[in-house]
């Protein structure tokens, strides 16, 4: 039980890390970060449980007032990020670790291709949660095309890239633990 415990506290840590790498951009209020990326590799390695267990952490966290969440030039650190801009991605978060897990557990994450799947339907999650918080909040942008432009275009390709870079994390990983076995 331990070992688990560790290894969810270090993939919340690991999030709150890639948070704190996060580039503002002038045109959309959600900055880019590397976090969906993170929450992903951590989702595959931990499988669905505890990968969701480490975003639940991770958001009880921010809640809480620690400042595990991307910086915010005009939100104080807890709940009000939740309720802000990038709260969607934010609250995406546990349900994407548990799918993109869910699909390792099944062996999702020994190729390439499969891994870059499971991983595409976690981000696939992600950005679905944004844009649609964003849609909601109707305050800047309003509507889902400006959603989508204020949260999705601006970021799907390097999340893309990030993701084709994740995606031989795993297969190697298990490569290198099968050759370790023997």
């Amino acid at each position: 039980m331990g070992e688990r415990a560790g290894a969810v506290a270090f993939a919340t840590v690991l999030t709150a890390m890639a948070a704190q790498i996060s580039i503002p951009l002038p045109f959309t209020p959600v900055p880019f970060t590397f976090q969906p990326m993170v929450v992903l590799v951590g989702a595959a390695a931990l499988g669905a449980r505890l990968g969701m267990a480490s975003q639940l952490l991770y958001l009880a966290l921010g809640i809480a007032g620690l400042p595990v969440f991307a910086a915010s030039p005009s939100l104080p650190h807890g709940v009000a990020r939740l309720v802000g801009p990038t709260g969607g991605y934010l609250m995406a978060y546990p349900l994407a670790a548990f799918v993109a897990g869910w699909l390792a557990e099944r062996g999702f994450d020994r190729r390439y291709v499969t891994a870059f799947i499971a991983m595409a339907c976690g981000l696939a999650i992600v950005f679905a949660g944004g844009v649609l918080w964003l849609a909601w909040l109707g305050q800047r942008p309003r509507g889902l095309s400006a959603a989508l432009a204020a949260g999705f275009y601006p970021f799907i390709v390097a999340d893309l890239l990030k993701l084709l870079a994740a995606a031989a994390v795993m297969p190697a990983a298990w490569r290198l633990a099968r050759s370790r076995a023997r």
